[in-house]
């Protein structure tokens, strides 16, 4: 038995705990941090992504310290009637570097890996070995938690990184290659399909798989299977797998976020991250969430418990009110239009200015954004789109154990 008093206490070392605590080491450096992680490693095994336009320059040098890859030449679409490059820079860091990051620029008694935490409350966490931490304030970053309360799909997906015996002789990132076969990720019920592609290096690829799917499930030998058709497709056969991935996203239709709230509140906790509903409803995109919420803690890191309980479930509130837009498009996507012709959405959007387009995954899309985005001829019929305005979707509960990858992964790279 051993016990610590904390200032902060953090549970949950995926993309928002993690840097919740580096703003937080880099802003108090005297603070008794302490960050609990139920894995080996912080971050599991997942990929996370961005446009160098989500961030702004406190944004960028809170992620400066890692190792990543960039392409400053921006990045291709690519669709049955359009591909285009846009030059939006693009980053891209595998857990393994945020792992080493983090734990070369934390403090080492900071870190608790592979250390489940058993009960969490306002007074401190009781890790499963019987350890108490005290603290002073104590932060939820646990994944995302399904729930009845929210409505809605999913993003289904594979990634596969591979070193390759020849160079593959691609220059950009493909963010989203629709060009592809409009099939489910599982042989029935409806998707829309995307590849999405990343030269790590002159022999290094990373290729995802992709699916804005109805259900909740995931079929590891189609999509492997799929991929290995598209490397197939582009001449890349003789490759080493390097790493792989899995993983399914909430795409948010609707809900009922004050009764989400009460469903994974704890008195006197802070609760932040995917958790929280601090993602993008659409994409489910978090990098640019994550990072601005990680600076408001730490610039807010003298306020009681209670008032940096306050502030994050208002920040949450707010958040869930300004991306009612998102899941209005979400709706269009999943109640308006055929399985099949899903990729016809994405199509059109792709055609619109880059500015729009930034804005769009930063979730910071102004009226005339969204009026442009909806102005013109359609690509769904208009009486379904009108239908698809009152529909919220299905309930987000909790997929069976059949249909779960290794991990619920809470962050996509576009």
């Amino acid at each position: 038995m051993r016990d610590s008093t904390l200032d902060v206490a953090i549970v949950g070392g995926g993309l928002a705990g993690g840097l919740m605590a580096l703003a937080l080491h880099r802003a108090r450096p005297n603070f008794r941090i302490a960050l609990i992680e139920a894995g080996e490693t912080i971050g599991g095994n997942h990929r996370w992504s961005w446009f160098n336009s989500d961030l702004d320059d406190a944004g960028q040098a809170l992620l400066e310290p890692f190792r990543k890859t960039e392409w400053k030449t921006g990045y291709d679409v690519r669709f049955p009637k359009l591909h285009r490059t846009l030059a939006t820079g693009y980053t891209s860091m595998a857990s393994p570097d945020f792992h080493e990051g983090l734990t070369r620029l934390l403090p080492e008694k900071a870190l608790y890996l592979g250390k489940r935490a058993s009960v969490i409350d306002a007074s401190g966490v009781t890790l499963t070995d019987g350890t108490h931490l005290d603290a002073r304030m104590v932060v939820d970053c646990r994944s995302f938690q399904p729930s009845k309360h929210l409505r809605g799909g999913w993003q289904v997906f594979m990634g596969r990184h591979m070193k390759l015996e020849k160079a593959h002789g691609i220059e950009r990132p493909v963010i989203m290659d629709g060009d592809v076969d409009q099939v489910a990720p599982y042989g029935n019920g409806g998707a829309y399909r995307f590849v999405y592609v990343l030269p790590l290096g002159a022999h290094d690829v990373f290729v995802e798989d992709t699916y804005y799917a109805d259900e909740a499930k995931l079929d590891r030998a189609a999509l492997s299977g799929r991929i290995d058709q598209y490397c197939h497709q582009n001449g890349w056969q003789n490759g080493t797998p390097m790493d792989h991935e899995t993983g399914l996203l909430p795409v948010l239709t609707g809900g009922d976020f004050s009764a989400y709230q009460d469903e994974v509140r704890t008195p006197g906790v802070v609760v932040a991250g995917a958790r929280a509903g601090f993602v993008h409803p659409l994409t489910s995109y978090t990098i640019p969430i994550a990072v601005e919420n990680a600076l408001v803690f730490a610039e807010e890191a003298d306020l009681s418990a209670p008032q940096m309980v306050a502030l994050f479930e208002a920040r949450a509130r707010r958040h869930w009110n300004r991306t009612g837009y998102y899941r209005l498009l979400a709706r269009f996507l999943f109640f308006a239009a055929d399985p099949d012709r899903r990729v016809d959405i994405f199509q059109r959007f792709y055609g619109l200015s880059q500015g729009l387009i930034e804005r769009f995954y930063a979730a910071r899309s102004p009226i005339r954004d969204r009026v442009r985005v909806l102005w013109g001829k359609p690509p769904v019929s208009v009486p379904r789109a009108i239908g698809a305005m009152f529909k919220r979707g299905k309930p987000l509960s909790k997929p069976r154990k059949s249909d779960i990858p290794a991990s619920i992964k809470t962050e996509t790279p576009a």
